[in-house]
């Protein structure tokens, strides 16, 4: 095995054999069927859940942004402490497991919430189950395969999770005026029972792996300074990047009816699963830092048209699209990233420190874009985004230079 885009490689022992890394492989798919059906069950409910809270439940936009915020420090919050955990024990497939169990039980109780404030706590819960497999899941991806396959690996489970996400809004789309937004949070229950099921009879847990057992000298060893400079800058861009509930929303301030934006939310989805298994492979070939920035891009084309565009329903529909760029690109790469920085048994350490510090930045995203849409205006929340992700493309592309230099 070379060297990889970061310097020299950590010995990874799933780059032994053509034969093993097709095996790894194969896990993959299963944990990639795993994500469809939980995100089958996760985005039927999500296209629908910001007009529930606003509309249903009352909530005004700035305590959706605080809602989303919270969620999303909870799940980034659970990352941090099973990635610690998942090295320490040296076993990823319960911590997995314990994930998607809580998030498949939490979903259906948006069905017997009455305020927003019992939404807030039901929303908080699915996410601190997704936080609770996240770090263990991306390390057993990235232990299944060969290191110089990890952007491929990455961008087969993003796809396929995505394809839940495009399916479970279209069945959200079509039943919705049948049986409304209760009975849509109920049939969550069942794609989230069948993700269990593949899960916990097919996916295999890693071997060999080295328990971890001192913390803070883990901590060192993976702290080093090309990494935190990274970090820095995938944590300035994040500050400025709001979640997809207010593309929903932006959607439904354009014009798009409340019976159609689950139809927004398919083509976010959609336009993900096209884009994140090709940015994957691109990524292998040309450097994944160079696909991350291109990702910021294309968030800061989304801003700009979430500012420009008005007065048409479709605009709503070609902001989604453009989101939807992002999305595939940024999720995959990144991910796929973070274990060049660790020796196979410290890969779960490695995304604690990433998600700590995405999570607090993404709370601050949401919290922020929610209060300056309230106060202000869309057009100045949308502002705030651009300007901080070009502030975060210059960090990157910084990174970029100075990694160049130091290789010559």
């Amino acid at each position: 095995m070379g060297e990889n885009s970061l310097g020299k490689a950590p010995v990874d022992s799933t780059d032994a054999t053509g034969k093993a890394a097709q095996l790894g492989f194969q896990n993959v798919v299963r944990l990639g069927y795993v994500s469809l059906f939980t995100d089958f069950s996760s985005e039927m409910i999500f296209s629908i859940l910001p007009l529930f809270v606003h509309e249903q439940l009352g909530a005004s936009y700035a305590i959706i942004g605080l809602m989303e915020g919270s969620a999303e420090a909870a799940n980034d919050f659970l990352r941090i402490v099973t990635g610690v955990i998942t090295d320490r024990v040296a076993k990823r497939k319960p911590l997995v497991l314990l994930g998607y169990a809580l998030s498949t039980i939490a979903k259906p109780l948006f069905a017997v919430a009455t305020t927003w404030g019992q939404a807030f706590v039901v929303r908080v819960t699915d996410r601190a189950g997704k936080g609770a497999r996240t770090s263990p899941r991306d390390a057993l991806i990235s232990d299944s395969v060969a290191r110089s396959e990890s952007g491929k690996a990455f961008g087969v489970q993003s796809s396929l999770d995505q394809m839940g996400a495009v399916v479970g809004p279209l069945l959200a789309f079509f039943v919705f005026p049948l049986i409304g937004f209760k009975g849509i949070f109920w049939l969550s229950f069942v794609p989230g029972t069948i993700s269990l099921l593949i899960l916990l009879f097919f996916v295999r847990e890693a071997v060999g792996l080295k328990k971890q057992r001192h913390l803070f000298e883990s901590a060192r060893v993976v702290l080093n300074q090309r990494f935190m400079f990274l970090l820095a800058a995938l944590a300035i861009f994040s500050v400025g990047a709001y979640n997809f509930s207010f593309i929903l929303l932006r959607a439904s301030s354009l014009g798009v009816s409340d019976a159609d934006i689950p139809l927004v939310y398919v083509v976010i989805n959609a336009v993900t699963v096209v884009i994140a298994f090709g940015c994957g492979v691109l990524a292998d070939k040309v450097g994944k830092p160079v696909v991350l920035f291109l990702s910021y891009v294309a968030f800061a084309v989304t801003s700009a048209a979430g500012i420009l565009l008005v007065g048409a329903w479709v605009y709503g529909f070609a902001i989604a699209s453009l989101y939807g760029i992002y999305l595939g690109a940024s999720d995959t790469v990144q991910r796929a990233m973070i274990p060049d920085f660790a020796t196979p048994e410290l890969k779960g350490t490695a995304y604690a420190f990433y998600y700590i510090l995405v999570g607090l930045a993404s709370f601050a995203a949401n919290s922020i874009f929610g209060y300056l849409w309230t106060s202000i205006s869309f057009s100045v929340a949308f502002q705030f985004s651009l300007v901080l992700s070009v502030v975060g493309m210059i960090f990157l592309l910084i990174f970029m230079i100075i990694y160049r230099s130091s290789r010559k």
